[in-house]
C-alpha cells in the first residue's frame, strides 16, 4: 500500500480501495476517485488496488487485504474507506464491522458532492431524490451504525434523521420529490415551446466534469458562473443569451458535468436537465484537451448523447484548454471540432463561426432598395436585423443587412 503525499489541511483522512476486474483501467479510475475525494474535502492517505476475477460477495475484496487495510487504518487514524465501486448494503456493513472504519462507495461519494454543490431548488430536489433512492435498500439495521459512526463525507443532503426514518416515510418523501420534479419538467417543456414559438435556437453545453464548460459559458456570455478547478464545480443549469457575429441571438444552456460510471440514480434524477441537451438545436461537447484521457471522456459524453437520441443533431466537439495541452493528439472520428482555450479566448472566433454554420438557416444577408413610401419596412429591418450598410439614394433607401429569412422572402421584390 503506497502512501499518498498531501498538504491539504482537512480533518477526514481516507483510504481509497479499488478492485481490478479487467473491465477498465483501475489506476485511472482510482485517480478520478482521488480527485472526487479531494473535491469532497477528504485527505487521501493511501490507495490500494487488488486484482481479482470477481468481487468477494461478503467484503468485495479478499479477507487478507481487509486485514491489511484494518491494520493501516488503526496505525494511521483513518476516518474513512472509499471504495471505487457500488457496494451492496451487506458488503458495506461487513467491511465496517471488520475494520471499524466508516465505509462509503463511489456512488455515495458522488451523491455527497452533488448535495454540497446544489444551490437551486430544483438541484436540491434532484440530489435528495437520488440519495433517498440509493439509501432506501440500505436502511435495514443502520440506525445504530449511523449513530456510532457519526457525520462526515457521505452524510450530507437528506441527513441522518431522514435516513433513520422508516421506509414508509422515505417512500412518501420520494413520491413527493418525484411529483415536484414532474412539475418542474412540465415548466421546462412550456419554456421550451415558448422558445420554439419565438424562434429562439438553443445551444447546449455538455461534457465531462471539469472540462471548462463554466469558463466557456463565462467567456461567451459573461454569465458569471462559478468556475473552479474541482469536479462538479457547477451543478445547477444556467441559461444565457448569446449574440452570434451574424446578429442571430441564441440561448446558451450549461448542463451538469458527466463522469465515468455516473450513478444511475443521478442520471434518472437529472433527466429533465439532460433533456435540455436532447432538445437543443446544436450541442457543444466540451472536452479537456490537456487530459491524457480526453478520448475516453469524449466517449462518455457521446454515449450519453446516443442514449438521449441526439446522434442526428449537430454536435461540435470543443477541445478546450489547448493552451496547456502538451501534445495535440490524433483525434478520433468525432466530426466537427474546434480547438479552443476558454481561458485565453484562443479559437473562440472559429467556434462561433462553426456554431453559425451548424444552425438552420433562419437568417441571411440581403441588400434591399426600399421606396421611401415603404419606410415601415426599413424600420422593421433596423429593429429585427443587423444593419451592415445604409444609404439614402434618389430612388429609395439602400440597406445591406442580416435579416430573418421569412422577412426577406416576404419582401423579395425589394431585394437587389
Amino acid at each position: 500500500m503506497e502512501p499518498v503525499q498531501t498538504h491539504i489541511d482537512e480533518p477526514e483522512k481516507a483510504v481509497l480501495v479499488g478492485v481490478d476486474l479487467g473491465l477498465y483501467d483501475a489506476e485511472d479510475s482510482l485517480d478520478e476517485l482521488e480527485e472526487l475525494a479531494r473535491t469532497a474535502g477528504a485527505v487521501v492517505s493511501a490507495r490500494v488496488i487488488q486484482k481479482r476475477d470477481k468481487p468477494d460477495t461478503a467484503t468485495y475484496i479478499g479477507s487478507g487485504r481487509i486485514e491489511e487495510i484494518k491494520e493501516y487504518c488503526e496505525n494511521n487514524e483513518i476516518d474513512l474507506l472509499i471504495f471505487d465501486c457500488e457496494l451492496t448494503p451487506s458488503q458495506q456493513r461487513n467491511i465496517e464491522n471488520e475494520t471499524d472504519v466508516r465505509v462509503i462507495d463511489r456512488t455515495m461519494l458522488i451523491l455527497d458532492i452533488f448535495a454540497s454543490r446544489a444551490r437551486s431548488g430544483e438541484g436540491k430536489i434532484q440530489v435528495e431524490l437520488a440519495q433517498l433512492k440509493y439509501s432506501l435498500p440500505r436502511l435495514g439495521g443502520k440506525g445504530a451504525e449511523l449513530s456510532r459512526l457519526g457525520g462526515g463525507i457521505g452524510t450530507r443532503g437528506p441527513g441522518e434523521s431522514k435516513l433513520e426514518s422508516d421506509r414508509r416515510h422515505i417512500r412518501r418523501r420520494i413520491q413527493n420529490l418525484e411529483e415536484s420534479l414532474a412539475d418542474i419538467a412540465k415548466r421546462r417543456v412550456q419554456l421550451r415551446h415558448r422558445r420554439e414559438k419565438d424562434g429562439v435556437e438553443t445551444i447546449a453545453i455538455i461534457g465531462y466534469t471539469n472540462a471548462g464548460k463554466s469558463t466557456l459559458m463565462n467567456t461567451l456570455t459573461n454569465a458569471g458562473v462559478l468556475a473552479e478547478n474541482k469536479l462538479f464545480a457547477t451543478l445547477d443549469p444556467t441559461s444565457r443569451a448569446l449574440t452570434l457575429p451574424d446578429g442571430r441571438e441564441v440561448m446558451l444552456i450549461d448542463t451538469v458535468g458527466l463522469i465515468r460510471r455516473l450513478p444511475h440514480h443521478l442520471v434518472e434524477a437529472f433527466k429533465s436537465t439532460l433533456e435540455e441537451a436532447a432538445n437543443a438545436t446544436v450541442i457543444l461537447n466540451v472536452c479537456d484537451a490537456s487530459d491524457p484521457h480526453c478520448g475516453e471522456h469524449l466517449d462518455v459524453t457521446f454515449n450519453l448523447l446516443h442514449a438521449l437520441g441526439c446522434e442526428n443533431k449537430p454536435i461540435i466537439s470543443v477541445m478546450n484548454k489547448c493552451d496547456i495541452a502538451d501534445n495535440l493528439f490524433a483525434l478520433p472520428n468525432i466530426g466537427k471540432f474546434c480547438m479552443i482555450s476558454a481561458k485565453t479566448g484562443e479559437g473562440i472566433a472559429q467556434l462561433l463561426a462553426t456554431i453559425q454554420i451548424s444552425l438552420p438557416p433562419t437568417r441571411r444577408k440581403a441588400e434591399f432598395l426600399i421606396p421611401y413610401s415603404n419606410g415601415g419596412l426599413a424600420a422593421k429591418i433596423r429593429e429585427d436585423g443587423v444593419i451592415l450598410q445604409e444609404e439614402y439614394r434618389e430612388d429609395g433607401i439602400y440597406i445591406k443587412a442580416v435579416v430573418n429569412v421569412i422577412l426577406a422572402e416576404k419582401n423579395k421584390e425589394f431585394i437587389i
